[in-house]
């Protein structure tokens, strides 16, 4: 018995890292806009609970924030630019950077993005 409760202790505490995987910090940007340009810059990433965070970007001369949630390998935020409300979903990958696409209201079309923890 004292075998399986040591097992089921150690199972468990394994699983608590990966689940609380922490992705707060700082990271470089490198995307294309809408039109396939490229743009590079940072963003941070403020957690805020378990699963729910901040998100500040700088890519060039503007910066943008919004909200941003995480479950399980995805991540996603909405987010204003300017007068415009956009939405970025990610899948983080194991080695801690993120890739994703993102789209901002009345726009046809997609960007593409990756952060890279700093």
């Amino acid at each position: 018995m004292k075998r399986l409760l040591l097992a089921a202790g150690m199972m468990s505490a394994l699983a608590v890292p990966v689940a609380a995987q922490d992705i707060g910090g700082d990271y470089d940007v490198l995307g294309t806009n809408l039109d396939g340009s490229s743009y590079q810059g940072t963003a941070q990433i403020v957690v805020t609970s378990e699963t729910t965070c901040e998100i500040y970007w700088t890519t060039g001369g503007t910066t943008s924030s919004g909200i941003c949630m995480r479950n399980g390998n995805a991540f996603s935020a909405g987010y204003v630019l300017g007068d415009a409300i956009g939405l970025v979903i990610y899948e983080i990958l194991d080695d801690g950077s993120m890739e994703g696409l993102w789209t901002v209201a009345g726009k046809d079309g997609s960007g593409t993005e990756k952060l890279t923890p700093q």
